[in-house]
C-alpha cells in the first residue's frame, strides 16, 4: 500500500511504537522561543536535568515580545539567554539579530524535506512548506524534546488538498488559505495532516508556501507539508550547496518524500481558485470568512502588517504596491512589522520602508507583538483592526478588540479607505 508524505516521514523516524496509534519519533529540529522554552527550561533545572539532546539541532530565539516590554517579558528572555549561553546553542537569536520565529528560521535553511521539527507554538506547523513534518508540541513534549531528541504522535491521517485553476490579480494565497479554512471548518482537520498540492501550490513562491502552511492549524491539522520541487531547493540552495552536487541531484532526493500514487487519504479535497475573490474574516473564528466585497465598509481603527503569515519581504512588496502614493485615512493608524531583520533590511534598499512611513505608518523592530496581544499594537475594547496574521479570536489582539484577517494587499488598500476595502490589484 502507497504512503503518505508523513507516513513516509514517520517510518524514517520511528524509535518505537509503545501502543496502536502511538509513535515516538526521533527529531531533527527543536525550535524554542522566550515565550513557551522558558517554562521548560525552567523545570528541567529543577529535576537537575539542565542539559540538550544535541546543541546544533537546538534553534532558539527571542521573537514575541522584543524588547522586553516589563520585568515579566525581560525575565523570560534572560532565561532563554542564559540557557543558550550555558547549552552553547549554536542558533540563539537575541534581540538586534532576531526575528519571528517561523520566518527567521526558514531564512537560515533550518526547515528541510523530510525532518521532523516541534516547536512550544502551534504555528510550527508552517515549516511543513519544506515538505517537513512540522508540529507544535506542549510543554511536557518539548522538555522531552529538548532533553532526548525525540516526541511522540499520533499515527496520522492526512487530508490532500488539490488547488487548482489561475488566481486573478489581487488575489494572493492568504485569500486561498481562508477558503480552504472556509471549506474545511475549524476542526475539519483536527489530527490530521494536509498535503497542500495541485498548479496553484506549483506556482506559488517559498513564501506564499509558508504563508498556506503557517495556517493550516486554525482549521485543525497537525502540520500543513507542500510539496519538495525545484522551487524548494532554490531557496535551500545556499545552505545545501555542499551536500549536493547540483541543484537536479538535491531535488532527485528529496522527491523520495512525495505522497505514493496509491496513498490513502482521509479526504481529498479539489479547489478551484479560478474565480476566488479576496476574502477577510469576520466574527471570531479563522474559518468564518465573506469576499472584501460583503465585508466593503467596516469601520476599521488600525491596520497591522507583519507576522509569521505575512511580513515577509514578499508580503512589503505586494502592500508597498497599493500603499505608494497615497496616505493612510485619518480614521485608522497603521502598523508595520516585518518579520526578520533581513526583511527590513530589504524593504529598506527597496524603498519600502519610506513608502510605509510617507504613507503614515509607524514600523516597528521585527517581532510577534500585537499578533497576540502582547507589544505593539494592542487594541482597546471595541477597537477593529484589519491584519495580515493569522487568527481572529476574541480578545487575540487585546481584551475587546475584533480582527479581520486578510492580505497584505487588502490590508494596505483598507489603510488608505479607512474601511475595509479591495485592493487596486484586483480587477475582478
Amino acid at each position: 500500500m502507497g504512503k503518505t508524505v508523513a507516513e513516509k516521514i514517520f517510518d524514517a523516524h520511528r524509535i518505537d511504537r509503545p501502543q496502536e496509534g502511538i509513535e515516538v519519533l526521533s527529531i531533527d529540529a527543536v525550535f524554542c522561543h522566550e515565550i513557551t522554552t522558558p517554562i521548560a527550561i525552567n523545570d528541567l533545572v529543577s529535576r537537575g536535568k539542565d542539559r540538550v539532546f544535541d546543541n546544533t539541532k537546538i534553534k532558539a530565539v527571542i521573537d514575541h515580545v522584543t524588547p522586553a516590554k516589563d520585568s515579566k517579558t525581560a525575565e523570560q528572555g534572560k532565561t532563554i539567554r542564559e540557557w543558550a549561553k550555558r547549552q552553547n546553542i549554536k542558533d540563539f537569536f537575541d534581540i538586534g539579530k532576531n526575528g519571528v520565529c517561523h520566518a527567521i528560521f526558514p531564512e537560515h535553511g533550518f526547515a528541510r524535506p523530510g525532518y521532523t521539527i516541534i516547536m512550544g507554538d502551534s504555528h510550527t506547523c508552517t515549516h511543513g512548506a519544506f515538505c517537513a513534518f512540522a508540529a507544535g508540541v506542549g510543554t511536557t513534549d518539548l522538555e522531552v524534546g529538548i532533553l532526548k531528541g525525540v516526541c511522540a504522535f499520533k499515527s496520522p491521517e492526512t487530508i490532500k488538498i488539490n488547488i487548482t485553476g489561475k488566481l486573478q490579480s489581487g488575489v494572493f494565497a492568504k485569500d486561498v488559505i481562508l477558503e480552504v479554512i472556509r471549506q474545511l471548518t475549524t476542526n475539519g482537520a483536527t489530527d490530521c495532516v494536509i498535503e497542500f498540492t495541485g498548479e496553484v501550490v506549483d506556482a506559488m513562491s517559498m513564501e506564499s508556501r509558508l504563508t498556506l502552511s503557517n495556517m493550516a492549524v486554525e482549521a485543525g491539522a497537525t502540520s500543513g507539508i507542500c510539496y519538495p520541487d525545484m522551487t524548494t531547493v532554490e531557496y535551500l540552495w545556499p545552505f545545501i550547496q555542499d551536500e549536493f552536487k547540483t541543484k537536479e541531484e538535491a531535488l532527485a532526493s528529496y522527491k523520495q518524500w512525495l505522497p505514493d500514487a496509491d496513498a490513502t487519504y482521509k479526504k481529498v479535497m479539489n479547489i478551484d481558485v479560478t474565480n476566488l475573490e479576496p476574502l477577510a474574516t469576520f466574527g471570531y473564528k479563522p474559518d468564518q470568512v465573506k469576499t472584501i466585497k460583503e465585508l466593503e465598509g467596516t469601520r476599521l481603527d488600525q491596520i497591522y502588517i507583519g507576522s509569521c503569515t505575512n511580513g515577509r519581504i514578499e508580503d512589503l512588496r505586494v502592500a508597498a504596491k497599493v500603499l505608494e502614493g497615497n496616505k493612510l485615512s485619518p480614521d485608522v493608524r497603521g502598523i508595520l512589522a516585518p518579520a526578520t531583520p533581513k526583511v527590513y533590511s530589504q524593504a529598506l534598499a527597496e524603498g519600502i520602508i519610506k513608502i510605509f512611513m510617507d504613507a503614515g505608518f509607524c514600523v516597528t523592530n521585527p517581532t510577534c507583538g500585537a499578533c497576540l496581544g502582547m507589544s505593539n499594537g494592542v487594541l482597546a475594547s471595541g477597537e477593529v483592526c484589519a491584519a495580515t496574521t493569522n487568527r481572529n479570536f476574541n480578545g487575540r489582539m487585546g481584551k475587546g478588540g475584533t480582527i479581520h484577517l486578510m492580505s497584505p494587499a487588502s490590508a494596505a488598500a483598507s489603510a488608505i479607505a479607512g474601511k475595509i476595502t479591495n485592493s487596486k490589484l484586483y480587477k475582478g
